[in-house]
């Protein structure tokens, strides 16, 4: 996913946006490097960042990559009578496989991502418990089949950048207990330190160093920065949801990427079969980007916008207005066979 970069409108300081966009390339960036960088104290740099994460406006988070375990990802458009949408919203970010979860189309429309554990999780969510809900009307699922990942970026210096370049070749890899406990500490706390996650497993710093970029290699774990509104600054999001003909599926969902303000890019199954969120400036910002931007992309044959008016979670985080609330405390679960 693509990150906002922190506006002027935001409440970050100077110094507080430069360490931000250091860790939106690499998460677990050692202080030190980001202190060398701008000539402070490393200390300065950690205290900073810690300020920041217990105000709730960043957290280093480590994601699970759903197809790299053989399980699927799901985009959920849940259409609600506008009394009915918040309550739905807020039973929906409760749970542990929805990553994200907000109220769009002009209240009356809940989207989410799920994640479901197992088939049976799936259709009980799905199938039993939003179907009999009283405000839900009706609910289109969709299957997540691709996700493009812009190719350019501008770093925290200036330099450019080569985003999604291809890293070392996904292999197989048999996750056990151990495995489950440090992507549960990590998914908390991104930037955990190996010897904590050492205390948490029993092996030793070395182990799970190694272990967690096994894991990162076979394509499972990946680190990202979770950057609350108040910290993105003022601004509009919006989902965009795109009929493609299919032959241009693909050159249309790069180019979509690799816009500025796109910020998440998929193909989907559906009526629709490419989504997209967008985080623009104003309203003005938004037609420029849909009448001149977007629309010269051959192969669109219709497109449907709907602005984002509350985030309720995101990046596997609950929301409070317009900060991330405390993460919630790691519960064991029972390991899964592949």
């Amino acid at each position: 996913m693509a990150a906002i970069l922190p506006k002027e409108t935001s409440v970050l300081e100077p110094l507080d946006k430069q360490i931000v966009r250091a860790l939106q390339l690499d998460p677990r960036i050692p202080f030190r490097r980001i202190a060398a960088d701008l000539g402070l104290a490393e200390q300065t740099i950690a205290r900073r960042y810690r300020r920041l994460r217990r105000a709730g406006l960043v957290r280093v988070i480590g994601s699970v990559d759903a197809p790299a375990l053989g399980e699927n990802d799901w985009l959920v458009r849940v259409r609600c009578r506008p009394e009915g949408a918040l309550p739905v919203a807020e039973a929906l970010a409760k749970r542990d496989d929805a990553a994200w979860v907000s109220i769009a189309a002009g209240g009356a429309e809940v989207a989410f991502s799920l994640h479901p554990r197992t088939q049976q999780d799936r259709d009980d969510l799905l199938v039993q418990r939003l179907q009999r809900s009283a405000p839900v009307l009706d609910i289109t699922p969709a299957l997540i089949l691709h996700r493009f990942v812009g190719r350019q970026a501008v770093d925290w210096r200036g330099r450019q950048r080569l985003e999604g370049s291809p890293g070392p070749a996904p292999h197989e890899i048999d996750l056990d207990g151990t495995d489950y406990t440090l992507l549960d500490l990590l998914a908390r706390d991104g930037r955990t330190s190996y010897a904590v996650l050492a205390r948490a497993t029993g092996l030793t710093p070395g182990r799970v160093m190694r272990r967690v970029t096994a894991l990162q290699e076979a394509g499972i774990l990946y680190f990202d920065l979770d950057i609350a509104p108040a910290a993105a600054g003022t601004g509009l999001s919006a989902f965009i949801w795109l009929k493609v003909a299919p032959a241009h599926l693909d050159s249309v969902g790069r180019a979509l990427a690799d816009f500025p303000v796109t910020t998440y890019t998929a193909a989907v199954t559906g009526p629709f079969n490419l989504f997209a969120t967008v985080f623009c400036d104003s309203t003005d910002d938004l037609y420029r980007f849909v009448s001149t931007t977007l629309s010269p992309l051959p192969g669109i044959h219709d497109f449907e916008l709907s602005p984002v008016l509350r985030r309720m979670k995101q990046a596997g985080t609950r929301t409070h207005g317009d900060l991330l609330a405390p993460p919630a405390p790691v519960t064991r679960r029972a390991s899964r066979a592949r």
